[in-house]
């Protein structure tokens, strides 16, 4: 099956909620202490506000019938100077989700491709995020992938 990368638009909106309930539910799966299932990250009128933003640009794999397959929520971010630390641009990648029954296909290599040459073109000095630690599978994806661990945060459950 092809797929195309495209921009997310309203008609994607279903296919994305749909989406983030399946990671939602995920999260509560891997830290029920932190994470209820049943709830969506964003709202439909969040939806539209996130991707009408150029800063937030939200992407999508479309099969051939230009029904989404995949999403990938991403952030351009100025990261200030502090101390030492240097100021530099990046792209956050804030989600990426394949439907389960399109898995294995490619779907989330070729969004994150799309999003690091966005990132390029946009003069990104690189493109980060945010992984689980219980989320084995998505670690090494993303290892695959080629990102490497840059820094951690740890935590003591009281």
């Amino acid at each position: 099956m092809k797929f195309t990368i495209r921009a997310a638009t309203e008609k994607d909106y279903d296919k994305i909620i749909s989406l983030l309930l399946d990671i939602a539910l995920l999260h509560s799966r891997g830290r029920p202490d932190l994470f209820e299932g049943g709830y969506s990250k964003y709202t439909r009128e969040e939806l539209e506000k996130v991707t009408a933003d150029p800063e937030t640009p939200v992407f999508i794999a479309a099969d051939e019938d230009d029904n989404a397959a995949g999403y990938i929520f991403c952030r351009l971010k100025i990261n200030p100077a502090h101390g030492p630390l240097r100021e530099y641009k990046s792209l956050y990648v804030d989600d990426l989700c394949v439907d389960e029954k399109c898995r294995g296909m490619g779907i989330g290599t070729a969004l994150l491709g799309y999003a690091a040459d966005f990132a390029r073109e946009k003069g990104c000095m690189c493109m980060d995020l945010n992984v689980w630690e219980f989320n084995k599978n998505a670690i090494d994806f993303y290892e695959r992938f080629g990102m490497k661990t840059r820094k951690r945060t740890m935590e003591l459950v009281l």
